[in-house]
């Protein structure tokens, strides 16, 4: 019961945190155009390189150690010490690198500088210690005052394109002080340590080996953006950028499982508890199959109607962009619960690496042609590509210690679902004028279309599902 609050709970937050710019998208877009939006998102991808070096593969790590120690106040305070100044000192190094880029780097000067509180934010990220003693209920009700205040600013001061400075401001500062929020709630989870006590920099080397993967998986994600506005225009970056945003929104709800589960997994892990792992990674993989699969065929048949109503007419090749990414939500899934609830908590970090270092290799190999060739088009088919090299990788990795099979046991059932119900959310996208009851008549249909045919074909998570309720009722 626990594991799921805390999903509900995780997938609360990364929802929020994505869907606060997601609101103010059709203000934003119409306000600063192709054009100032696709400078945002261009400074932002090359900021978000320096605060990735700074954190240093710390919020994936210090959660996993945080969670090792976590019944022992002592040596958890110890780890939480070590590691936040590790991650303040290594924040403090990058902001001179950083001065270095800007004086090499004219372009976008000032909108640079604006994007750098979000580094700073970085030396005060603490969100990886409640995540690490499985509490997330404080970062979620905490940070909602935050993003609701940020959503206020952008409609109150953000005006005319000439506020782009200002836009890139208060999502900058709104980062600092969300992680400012959750100091205060430290001093019932962590006790002081005398400096003496600490060993900072033995944790340097295995944070450093966690850093790997997630600056290759940083380079899939954020290299689309750096790459269409060197090799096409601005303009690109923003159709691509508002796409990406939207399947990334879906994809936090997804995704949530991860890194609720890892703190678990590395538990059990440690208390040598294998077999209960495996036990819940099949769970894990199945429940994802059950919330993605409708989640991309959803997103799939609205999107040719939805990019253009919601983002703006000059943003209607968004819509196609929607389409071909959309595998990334099923395949994102899966590597994040073959990854990151299973490679990472059972420390097989060499393979997880070589799985996303292969993701960013075959995404820049992909991109160059396909950008050059097709513009914003080629960024979404280059990421596809890379999630299945990923997802492929790891599945071979993992061959001799899952039973593969298991994992994919009712995918067949789900893809059915996701498929008709596709074919209905479509009808209704091309023949019903696009507004906000139409759009809840597409989703409403997917949801039933979709659960209707799920409960004809009886997966296992279906019986189990009923299975519960039957008892929950009967007592």
């Amino acid at each position: 019961m626990k594991l799921i609050r805390n999903y509900l709970y995780n997938a609360s937050y990364q929802v929020l945190i994505l869907i606060t710019p997601l609101i103010t998208v059709p203000y934003v877009a119409r306000v600063l155009g192709p054009n100032g939006v696709g400078i945002y998102s261009y400074t932002n991808s090359i900021i978000t390189y320096f605060v990735l070096i700074g954190t240093l593969g710390i919020t994936v790590y210090g959660n996993q150690q945080v969670a090792f120690h976590r019944d022992d106040i002592f040596e958890r305070s110890k780890t939480f010490w070590e590691i936040e100044i590790l991650q303040a000192v290594n924040v403090a190094i990058v902001f001179l690198f950083f001065g270095g880029f800007m004086v090499l780097d004219h372009r976008y000067r000032l909108f640079m500088i604006f994007q750098a509180f979000q580094l700073l934010a970085g030396a005060f990220d603490v969100s990886w210690f409640f995540m690490g003693i499985e509490d997330f209920k404080k970062t979620v009700f905490r940070n909602t005052l935050v993003k609701l205040a940020t959503l206020a600013s952008i409609f109150i001061f953000v005006k005319s394109r000439s506020d782009l400075g200002l836009y890139i401001l208060i999502l900058a500062l709104s980062q600092l002080l969300g992680n400012f929020t959750l100091w205060p709630y430290l001093k019932n989870n962590v006790v002081f340590v005398k400096p003496r006590k600490l060993n900072v920099w033995k944790h340097y080397v295995p944070a450093l080996m966690l850093f790997v993967p997630q600056a290759a998986n940083l380079v899939y994600q954020q290299v689309n953006k750096t790459m269409l506005g060197n090799l096409d225009s601005v303009s690109s970056v923003a159709y691509f950028d508002y796409a990406d945003k939207l399947i990334k929104t879906v994809l936090a709800v997804v995704t949530a499982t991860g890194i609720v589960m890892l703190p678990h997994m590395a538990n059990l892990y440690v208390k040598g508890k294998l077999e209960e792992i495996r036990h819940y990674l099949y769970k894990s993989f199945e429940f994802v199959s059950f919330i993605a699969i409708p989640l991309m065929f959803g997103i799939s048949g609205i999107a040719t109607a939805l990019a253009p109503w919601y983002f703006g007419r000059d943003f209607t090749v968004s819509g196609l962009l929607l389409i071909i990414e959309s595998p990334v939500i099923i395949l994102i899934g899966w590597s994040n619960v073959i990854g990151q609830q299973y490679m990472m908590p059972t420390k097989q970090i060499p393979a997880y690496t070589k799985s996303v270092i292969l993701g960013a290799i075959v995404n820049i190999v992909f991109n160059i042609p396909l950008i050059m060739w097709l513009g914003a088009v080629g960024a979404p088919i280059a990421t596809v590509a890379a999630e299945l090299a990923v997802t492929i990788y790891q599945l071979v990795s993992v061959r001799k210690q899952l039973t593969i099979k298991y994992l994919f046991t009712d995918l067949g059932k789900y893809l059915i679902a996701g498929v008709v119900m596709f074919f209905g959310v479509y009808f209704l996208n091309i023949t019903m004028n696009i507004s906000v009851l139409s759009l809840l008549a597409q989703i409403t249909e997917g949801v039933l279309i979709y659960s209707g045919i799920l409960l004809i074909l009886q997966p296992n998570l279906v019986l189990e599902g009923k299975d519960m309720l039957l008892k929950k009722f009967s007592k």
